[in-house]
């Protein structure tokens, strides 16, 4: 299994997740592979718990993509100036 995180701030609408709705604020993105399967997930910065990022999770084809996604993902989420 592989994890790949980074801190990013979103933009005002939040990022919407499966077990709470949105959330806001500065967070964190983290990517996990396993067995193909690639799961995205969020935090508060310094909290406990991950909460699943609505619709952002996939299979990948090939592991070496994982790099690929979480960039992508964080370049989608990362609107630190709204």
């Amino acid at each position: 299994m592989a994890d790949r995180s980074s801190p990013f701030v979103p933009g005002p609408g939040g990022v919407m997740t499966d077990e709470v709705g949105v959330i806001t604020g500065p967070l964190e993105l983290r990517t996990t592979l396993a067995d193909g399967e690639l799961r995205a997930t969020v935090r508060y910065e310094g909290a406990d718990e991950w909460y699943a990022i609505t619709g952002a999770s996939c299979r990948l084809a090939d592991p070496r993509d994982h790099d690929a996604v979480h960039d992508v993902l964080l370049g989608v989420l990362n609107r630190p100036e709204g």
